[in-house]
């Protein structure tokens, strides 16, 4: 049976997550510039936060469009392959339709 004696990867995040606000507030207390200054560096850190975040958001949407052009040339040459195949069983079955007729009509 699983030993469940360890944190979920959800309440780990949250936790790491807290965290880091805490620290953000307790720098924002401590720190020895103007709150203008404060103010300042935080709307700085928050650009960069929001660029990094539209770069990474970019990046995933090239991923899964390159991911879905793959999937669709593997299931292009798939369908290639099974349609080849298909018709060859028609063919191969049509003719041996003919060979049978043909020996049917011999044997009358």
């Amino acid at each position: 049976m699983a030993d469940n004696r360890g944190c979920s990867l959800g309440a780990a995040g949250l936790a790491f997550v807290t965290g880091g606000l805490l620290g953000a507030v307790a720098a924002l207390l401590l720190a020895p510039q103007s709150g203008r200054q404060s103010r300042e560096q935080l709307r700085g850190y928050a650009r960069r936060a929001e660029e990094g975040v539209h770069e990474l958001a970019d990046k995933a949407s090239e991923v899964v469009d390159q991911a879905l052009n793959k999937g669709r040339e593997f299931i292009e040459a798939k369908q290639a392959v099974l349609s080849e195949a298909v018709e060859a069983g028609r063919t191969a079955m049509q003719q041996e339709h003919d060979r049978l007729s043909s020996e049917k009509h011999a044997c009358q």
